[in-house]
């Protein structure tokens, strides 16, 4: 037994040492990603892969003389099943990087990324503590902390004094509540009540109903992007919380692009933090906005900012190490990057490997006929609160 355990300890130091030289001479660049194509949150793995694909036809499929080769796999949005399919991507399929999606996936993959000693790539996630789950972890999507920090503080000062908080019972959803109300009641605001609706087939009507009866002036809202902005929006009106006077305000995902168009007027005022919009005005990103569209005949969302810039980092960090793709050294690389990316000027935080971005404050009105999210207000160079040192 003695001996076996030697010998497969040796076949695996073997491994170690000679796998960083031999994926250097392999002439194509493997990414695996794994996205939520099927189930409740289908909507954000179509705008992330959309995006990430929409930046290789941009930009081609070579970079420093290696080929550029994507494999996707749908992870059901179960993070078992996402466990699964990227450790086959390592084993059978040899990827060099991996580019995953929602937090419960990114957080069940991280072992995997730390162990295969690989770039995990976050393109969807916005839990601040993903990127402590493995130091092979970058983030180019966003966290909570960053707008509902901003909102917080930005809500009491104007205006807004009482708040009632609906969130998504899921780990996202605690987050964005701590951070706002935290922000929030550090300005003087009070919250009444914080009510957890559950995150699979949610009906929002008696939470809006126990929202209303609380007489609160403002209803701080957190659902995921991927459809569920959609129903909130029209249980909203329904339940005549708009008639009642009552703000709504939250971070982006409460006015996603992907579901702006089939909301109504009754959204026209709502205040939002975030990251980025479709209306976002620069020349980066009306280029962007009309290449999306051609190419896939709906809108850019901000959950597909994170594949896009997900593949720009990949992308740049390959141009650095010389088509190197030893993961440690595509890390290194990749640790404080900057970039112009259509949501504006980003980087990675070279210590925490987490995005650093701008937060936009944001009304939606009324352009050319459609709703979208007009910035009026920007915070630049945003970190996550959560992992700003005191």
């Amino acid at each position: 037994m003695l001996r076996q355990v030697l010998v497969a300890g040796g076949i695996a130091i073997a491994t170690a040492l000679t796998g960083g030289e031999a994926a250097w001479a392999q002439d194509t660049v493997k990414i695996g990603l794994v996205q939520s194509m099927t189930g409740p949150l289908a909507a954000v793995g179509r705008q992330v892969v959309s995006a990430a694909k929409l930046y290789m036809q941009q930009h081609g499929d070579t970079v420093a003389g290696k080929k550029i080769q994507l494999i996707l796999r749908d992870d059901t949005t179960v993070p078992d099943v996402a466990k699964r399919l990227a450790q086959e991507l390592i084993v059978n399929e040899k990827v060099h990087i991996l580019g995953v999606g929602i937090t419960p996936v990114a957080m069940a993959i991280a072992p995997l990324a730390t162990e295969a000693k690989i770039p995990e790539v976050v393109m969807v996630s916005g839990t601040s503590v993903v990127t402590e789950r493995s130091p092979y972890i970058v983030r180019t999507s966003f966290t909570l902390g960053q707008q509902c920090a901003i909102m917080g503080d930005w809500a009491a000062k104007n205006g807004h004094k009482k708040v009632v908080i609906i969130q998504s019972d899921w780990a996202p959803g605690h987050e964005a509540t701590a951070t706002f109300t935290k922000a929030f009641t550090a300005g003087g605001g009070q919250i009444l009540e914080t009510l957890k609706v559950p995150l699979a087939n949610p009906d929002f009507a008696p939470f809006l109903q126990r929202a209303k009866d609380l007489n609160p002036d403002t209803l701080f809202v957190f659902v995921p992007a991927g459809g569920q902005a959609g129903t909130f929006a029209k249980q909203f009106v329904e339940r005549g919380l708009d008639k009642a006077g009552i703000k709504l305000i939250g971070p982006g995902d409460v006015t996603d692009d992907d579901d702006m168009p089939t909301m109504s007027d009754a959204m026209l005022g709502v205040v939002t933090a975030g990251f980025y919009s479709a209306s976002h005005n620069s020349p980066k990103n009306k280029e962007y906005v009309a290449a999306f569209k051609k190419a896939y005949g709906f809108r850019p969302n901000f959950i597909s900012l994170g594949g896009y810039d997900g593949m720009h980092l990949i992308y740049e960090a390959l141009k650095k190490t010389g088509g190197n793709t030893n993961g440690d050294a595509l890390l290194a690389a990749m640790k404080g990057m900057k970039w112009e990316s259509p949501r504006g000027p980003i980087q990675i935080d070279p210590e925490t490997r987490d995005i650093i971005q701008n937060i936009y404050i944001r009304r939606v009105e009324r352009v050319d006929g459609e709703l979208y999210n007009q910035e009026f207000a920007t915070f630049e160079a945003v970190k996550d609160p959560g992992k700003i040192k005191n």
